[in-house]
């Protein structure tokens, strides 16, 4: 349990909830809960917002680099491709000068 809430249990909530009462009197209450409901959505969205960025950003680059290493792929296979080529047409000149 975390140990910062465990210190408002019993007496030390109650004392806390009379002097908030005492310093905003109670019409203001209601208010600044409906203040701390909004704000608490509004921070909720804005980390969803930010971990969606962070997602989004993590498979954009997950993406490029996948279409990278086919680019590399596909190079080395047209390289490899071409030495075969050059290999074969130097063969088929050794053999004619035999």
């Amino acid at each position: 349990m975390n140990t910062s809430l465990a210190m408002l249990d019993g007496p030390v909530f109650w004392a806390i909830l009379a002097v908030a009462l005492l310093l905003f009197g109670g019409s203001k209450i209601p208010e600044l809960a409906r203040g701390l409901g909004k704000a608490k959505r509004e921070f909720k969205k804005a980390s969803e917002e930010v971990e969606h960025e962070v997602r989004s950003a993590v498979e954009e680059d997950e993406r490029r680099q996948a279409r990278l290493k086919q680019i590399e792929q596909e190079e080395r296979a047209k390289i490899r491709a071409q030495l075969e080529a050059e290999q074969k047409a130097k063969g088929s000149q050794d053999g004619k000068q035999n």
